[in-house]
């Protein structure tokens, strides 16, 4: 495992995010797919049908940058444009029967990681890390970070 930089608690989240999804991305790749694109993917599954604004909305990118996640995404099969019969100058944006298909291996996936992750903790001490990160994320989100 890499050297942490240091011990600062958002470096060290920094650090951890960064691991966890180099070692998740190896398993989505075997199934056609990228950790950059669930948030993608799982908003999809629940709502079925999203305006590429909103998608970028939800995963907290630019509106450009969503544009060329989803150009890529249509190019590999794993989501459909349509245009928006409400405002033809707007395109909704769906997942494929594909992806749809290829989710739960990727959620067990997820979850597989997560599982590992989390090994050696108890319920008390996940329940208390995730009221902490809670806090934290709260605090950022007032100060305009998310």
């Amino acid at each position: 495992m890499a050297e942490i930089p240091d011990t600062h608690p958002l470096k060290l989240i920094g650090h951890l995010t960064r691991g966890f999804i180099r070692l998740v991305d190896g398993g989505l790749r075997e199934l056609g797919l990228a950790a950059g694109q669930l948030p993608v993917l799982v908003s999809l599954k629940k709502s079925k049908t999203l305006s590429q604004a909103e998608l970028a909305r939800i995963a907290q990118v630019e509106q450009p940058s969503m544009a060329q996640l989803l150009a890529r995404m249509e190019r590999d099969g794993l989501v459909e444009r349509v245009a928006d019969p409400q405002d033809k100058r707007s395109r909704l944006v769906s997942l494929t029967p594909s992806a749809a298909k290829r989710l739960p291996k990727a959620k067990a996936l997820m979850d597989a990681h997560v599982e590992q992750a989390l090994a050696g903790f108890s319920a008390e001490e996940i329940e208390q890390l995730t009221a902490l990160l809670l806090r934290l994320d709260a605090n950022v989100a007032r100060m305009g970070g998310n």
